[in-house]
């Protein structure tokens, strides 16, 4: 790569998205021409600036990301950017030359922008690197504390006292029965650190700790809400596409 590349950053979390802007900020071999959080949005946007690069999120409403590339009418270098591992091997089919899990590290960061100045990488590299991220995301512990920052002073929260995360105006809190506790953390990031066994996504809003769920309520309608087992007795809205994952967790049949 001679010169700066060009991107474009597509993540359908407004939080994750200025994240990864401020992490590609010191790089100055990358301009960043252009950003969305709209999927369908973005790819017209990405057709007219025509980007060297995509900073690509996969899991996204109306479009994902596989969907975003193969409407393209050329090929950009893709960096997928994602909390799920289970489509690392699909991004083999497609001008991948990384695959960022969420929480990104800047080491992580750094790597991937060293590929594009060795474009020719081959595909084993590649596979051995994607490998690399999921055995180190594989046998790392899972976690049992989360920090609160406020000002100078961090709080270390326990995981079993939080009811369920939420985003609210650019912000993710954990909350529990004290109060809810701001965390540098998006959701996204927070689902792929988390034991899925305890956590489940139900919005692009709430992630739910599963031992506080004390009912799943249906309406006509076809909408669901959750009642949290919290002082409050919290009541979440459960999006359309996470309703059957969760009642799959919660051992409901149907």
């Amino acid at each position: 790569m001679s010169g700066k590349t060009r991107a474009f950053l597509v993540d359908d979390e407004p939080l994750a998205l200025e994240r990864l802007q401020r992490m590609l900020a010191p790089y100055e071999q990358v301009e960043v021409i252009g950003q969305s959080t709209d999927p369908t949005l973005a790819l017209q946007e990405i057709e007219k600036l025509r980007p060297d690069t995509l900073f690509l999120d996969i899991e996204m409403p109306a479009l994902n990301g596989f969907e975003l590339v193969s409407r393209l009418a050329f090929e950009p270098t893709i960096i997928f950017t994602t909390a799920y591992d289970q489509y690392a091997l699909r991004a083999f089919e497609v001008n991948s030359i990384d695959y960022l899990l969420k929480p990104i590290e800047p080491e992580e960061l750094t790597r991937a922008l060293s590929k594009l100045e060795r474009r020719s990488a081959n595909l084993l590299q590649l596979q051995a690197a994607i490998a690399d991220i999921m055995n180190a995301r594989a046998a790392a512990p899972q976690l049992q504390r989360i920090a609160s920052r406020v000002g100078q002073r961090t709080r270390l929260v326990e995981l079993q006292r939080v009811s369920h995360f939420a985003a609210d105006d650019k912000l993710t809190y954990a909350v529990t029965e004290e109060g809810a506790h701001v965390v540098d953390m998006t959701l996204s990031e927070l689902e792929a650190a988390l034991d899925p066994r305890r956590f489940q996504r139900i919005h692009r809003s709430w992630l739910v700790n599963l031992e506080y769920v004390a009912e799943l309520n249906g309406s006509f309608a076809g909408t669901y809400r959750v009642r949290l087992k919290d002082r409050q007795q919290s009541e979440l809205r459960v999006a359309r596409d996470r309703v059957q994952p969760l009642k799959e967790k919660l051992g409901l049949l149907g």
